[in-house]
This record gives C-alpha cells, sequence and structure tokens, in this order.
C-alpha cells in the first residue's frame, strides 16, 4: 500500500504532492463543530496520514471552527519537509452544522492571519476560497487573496465552490493552483470545470469524492459488482476512479478512523479495467 502509486501532482507548478490527500474536516467534533468526544483519536489519525506518505493535508478555519487547524499544527509542527498544509477561509460557524458565508476583504485578511497563527507558519502553501459570497463582489474576495499573496502570506491561491465562469474571473486577477468543488461518481456538475483545470494544469480537488459512503449502500450496480471482483470496498473503486478521470484530480477523503484512512490509500494501487471505468463512467 503506497500513496505514490497514484502519481504526483505539482501544486502551482512546483509543490510535489502524491495524488491521493487527507481532508481534515472529520477531527472535529459532529456538525464539524468542537473537539471531538475522543480528544487522543485525530493525532493518531493525523500521524498515521503522514507515516502513509500522504503530502496534502486540506483543512479550514471554518471546521470546528478552528478546531481542526489548531490539532494539525499541535500534531505535526514542525511540519516535515515537503508536507503541503491547505486551508480556506470564506465561511462563519453559527453552529453546529451551520455555515454562513463571508467573503468581505476584512474578514477575509482576518482569518488569513488567524489561520497563520493557528498553524504555526508565516505562510500558506495553498490558501483557498472557501465559498463564494453573493453579497459580496467575486473580484472584491479574490482581490484579497491576490494581495496577501503579493505581500508573501500566501504562497498559491486557490478556489472552491466555483463555476467555470467565477475561476476564469478569478485568474484575471491572481494566478490559481486548485479548484475544490463537489465531484464524484454520480456527481459531475462541474464536469466543465474539471476539464478547464485539465487544459490549464490546475488542480482539482473533489470534495464529497465518495459521497460520505451513500454511493456504496446498495447491494448491486457496477460499483459494488467490481468491489466484489476486485474484492475491495467500495470506497476503494470509487477513488481509483476518480484518480483515473484525470490527471489533475486529487482526492482528498476525509475520515476519523485509522482503518478507513488505510482502506482509502490503498485505492492508490487499484487498477480498473477500460471496461469497469466505461460501466463507472457510465453511473453519472
Amino acid at each position: 500500500m503506497s500513496v505514490e502509486q497514484a502519481g504526483t501532482f505539482l501544486i502551482g507548478g512546483e509543490l510535489p504532492v502524491p495524488r491521493m490527500g487527507f481532508g481534515a474536516m472529520r477531527l472535529c467534533g459532529p456538525g464539524a463543530w468542537d473537539f471531538p468526544e475522543d480528544r487522543e483519536n485525530p493525532p493518531r489519525v493525523l500521524r498515521r496520514v503522514v507515516e502513509l506518505g500522504t503530502r496534502l493535508i486540506d483543512t479550514s478555519d471554518a471546521y470546528g471552527p478552528e478546531v481542526s487547524e489548531y490539532t494539525i499544527a499541535e500534531t505535526l509542527h514542525p511540519y516535515q519537509d515537503g508536507l503541503v498544509i491547505a486551508t480556506k477561509g470564506g465561511f462563519t460557524r453559527p453552529g453546529p452544522g451551520k455555515w454562513q458565508t463571508d467573503g468581505r476583504p476584512e474578514h477575509l485578511n482576518r482569518a488569513l492571519r488567524n489561520s497563520l497563527r493557528r498553524l504555526r507558519v508565516a505562510q500558506v502553501d495553498l490558501y483557498q476560497l472557501h465559498a463564494v459570497d453573493d453579497d459580496v463582489p467575486f473580484e472584491d474576495s479574490v482581490g484579497a487573496l491576490a494581495r496577501a499573496r503579493e505581500a508573501g502570506l500566501i504562497r498559491h491561491v486557490g478556489l472552491s465552490n466555483v463555476t467555470l465562469e467565477q475561476l476564469e474571473a478569478a485568474r484575471r486577477l491572481v494566478p490559481i493552483a486548485t479548484v475544490q468543488n463537489r465531484y464524484n461518481l454520480t456527481d459531475r456538475t462541474h464536469d466543465s470545470v474539471l476539464e478547464r483545470c485539465a487544459e490549464l494544469g490546475i488542480g482539482f480537488i473533489p470534495w464529497f469524492p465518495i459521497g460520505a459512503g451513500a454511493l456504496g449502500r446498495t447491494e448491486s450496480g457496477p460499483l459494488m459488482e467490481i468491489a466484489r471482483a476486485h474484492g475491495v470496498s467500495t470506497s476503494q473503486v470509487a477513488l481509483a476512479w476518480l484518480l483515473t478521470r484525470s490527471p489533475v484530480m486529487l482526492p482528498i477523503p476525509g475520515t476519523s478512523r485509522i482503518r478507513h484512512l488505510e482502506d482509502n490509500i490503498a485505492a492508490c494501487g487499484l487498477q480498473l479495467s477500460s471496461a469497469e471505468r466505461a460501466r463507472l463512467d457510465a453511473m453519472a
């Protein structure tokens, strides 16, 4: 089991990471709120993430809020060479399971500086606009990140939950290294964004990559049949399919359990036949 089997990608053309990353939202309590009941478990998971060779950890100031970033720093700082910690700003959290967008430049500036403090770094390798705020001009939000990049606080800028038009608008203001949109076997709403990212060499980070397990809850169908044929989980098949979908695809499945983490990483070595890929392609 090696994360390197899926190949590597250069974020921003310069930061090499294995194409299977880790999403750190589930290191928090239910509803991405507060610390989990077992405070010792998240550090165990994070240490195993690094042991398995993962080099891209994706988090946000909204996870907890703040809990995920604090946990990452307390567990992994000082960070190993080559470990890319990506975080995001653009949400506020009024309560468990509740999310409110805030794309005002003053909020993003404050959120970025607080993330720098919590993560114990002088510069964030990859800082992403977490969501588009319909009450704030998109160019204002992206412009704030562009200025922070010029000031050296951000190495690379990413976007999340954006349309193709918004991606192009952002690119006119600042180089975009990654896009993080919802994408999985049955939800390919952002195929056009993925295709554009592939053309430009922009990393595409699919969130909800295995549909929180919902994709594998049936007893029949292509996903289950292919999983049984290989003797693996449906999650592994779904992740392996994502990796074949595009060379810029960077899945970041999240989990709070080491067993599931290891299962996800094992997808890097799963080889799907062209016939199997065609059956999975048809599930959209």
